[in-house]
């Protein structure tokens, strides 16, 4: 009788452990992920936007994989489109 009540706290135990393991970490990484994807996809010629590496822009073209951006001096550069980190 005393095996199968261990047995079911261990198995409670398991199950709150992973629902805290999901709700802290696998859950606001798939929503970060969405709002990048929401982002990558509504870029649009002509706006302002910032890479992962710092480095500030306006989108000239925009390919299937790839943009391009006109940075401060006047210079075009192409990036990839997943290094986009936000518009500013």
């Amino acid at each position: 009788m005393d095996d199968s009540k261990s047995i079911i706290y261990i198995v409670i135990f398991l199950v709150v452990i992973f629902g805290l393991f999901y709700f802290f970490t696998i859950r606001p990484q798939k929503k970060r992920q969405q709002e990048h994807e929401a982002l990558k996809s509504g870029l649009q010629k002509g706006d302002r936007v910032i890479t992962a590496g710092g480095i500030y822009g306006q989108i000239e073209s925009i390919n299937q994989d790839d943009v391009v951006l006109k940075i401060e001096s006047g210079a075009t550069m192409r990036v990839a489109k997943n290094s986009i980190a936000g518009k500013t």
